[in-house]
């Protein structure tokens, strides 16, 4: 028979119909046995340590059918690094001296996507945010300047015009947008780019969440006038890149020159909570929950 063992599952209880709530989500206990069935050579079983939280799993919860990419549990050589790296260089084409903007600055791939381009001498600003000031808040905007040497941040939640934020730092214009949120500051960040200017589109996490109708951008006349190119991507849709990717990140790594950071919970009882605080912006880095230490 096997070993019977007890394990735990977390189960999606109802659809998600607007925002997520920690309520659509329940632990469960089960058992099993650790026996591979007859006639499975080189079968082999697998324990979980480690449950990556991502914004697009709040899509399933919809019930939406998305052509969603394959990942591995990450790390920045891995998909947060491999994403930040193709949206950068591949889709964003940067140059020396031009002016970078990155929303969601403190998430997986905002870290990321932030060094690189001080790397490649640009001027980069990042946001992050949390619905109250707070400290947490402040710790966010710190560790952008200071961990990530961004050359500016600011708590996006504290401003009450995006445009006017923007033209504070970024006075003669926007060359490089980063979007990871879309909504409202991507139509705030195309009233302030330059001509020829580049948007990565990556996420939208803040059209995932809360809206039953997601917001519409209502300038795109912007990107027309300002012959900016703007295009989505799916980083499993660029995984040839990957040995190049290495060929620069691994050196990178080892001088020290990037740095990143991963928010991790403890406990598969803790996974409906961790979700819930990514769409509420609690958490700082690459979201994992610790399933299992060994």
């Amino acid at each position: 028979m096997g070993e019977e063992i007890r394990y735990k599952q977390v189960i999606l209880s109802n659809y998600a119909k607007t925002s997520v709530k920690e309520s659509d989500l329940s632990l469960r206990t089960s058992k099993i046995h650790l026996k591979i069935p007859c006639g499975c050579d080189g079968a082999v079983l697998v324990k979980n340590l480690y449950l990556s939280i991502d914004p697009f799993i709040l899509a399933l919860m919809k019930n939406q059918e998305l052509d969603l990419p394959s990942f591995t549990l990450d790390s920045k050589l891995c998909m947060p690094g491999m994403t930040a790296y193709v949206g950068f260089f591949k889709f964003c084409s940067p140059k020396k001296g031009e002016t970078v903007y990155v929303s969601a600055a403190s998430g997986a791939v905002g870290q990321l996507v932030g060094q690189f381009a001080k790397i490649a001498g640009c001027y980069v600003v990042g946001s992050a945010g949390n619905k109250e000031k707070s400290a947490f808040a402040l710790m966010k905007v710190d560790l952008l300047k200071n961990k990530f040497r961004f050359d500016e941040a600011f708590n996006y939640k504290e401003e009450q015009d995006y445009n006017a934020a923007l033209k504070r730092y970024f006075p003669d214009g926007i060359d490089i947008y980063f979007d990871n949120v879309g909504g409202k500051m991507l139509e705030a960040v195309l009233n302030s780019m330059r001509l020829n200017g580049r948007v990565a589109l990556c996420g939208m996490i803040s059209q995932y969440n809360s809206l039953e109708q997601p917001e519409g951008v209502h300038n795109l006349i912007n990107a027309l006038v300002k012959r900016v190119r703007m295009e989505g991507f799916f980083t499993s849709d660029h995984y040839h890149l990957y040995p190049k990717f290495l060929e620069i990140v691994v050196p990178l790594i080892k001088e020290e020159k990037i740095t990143y950071v991963e928010d991790i919970a403890e406990g598969i009882e803790s996974a409906p909570g961790a979700l819930f605080g990514l769409y509420s912006g609690r958490n700082v880095g690459k979201l994992l929950v610790v399933v299992a230490r060994e």
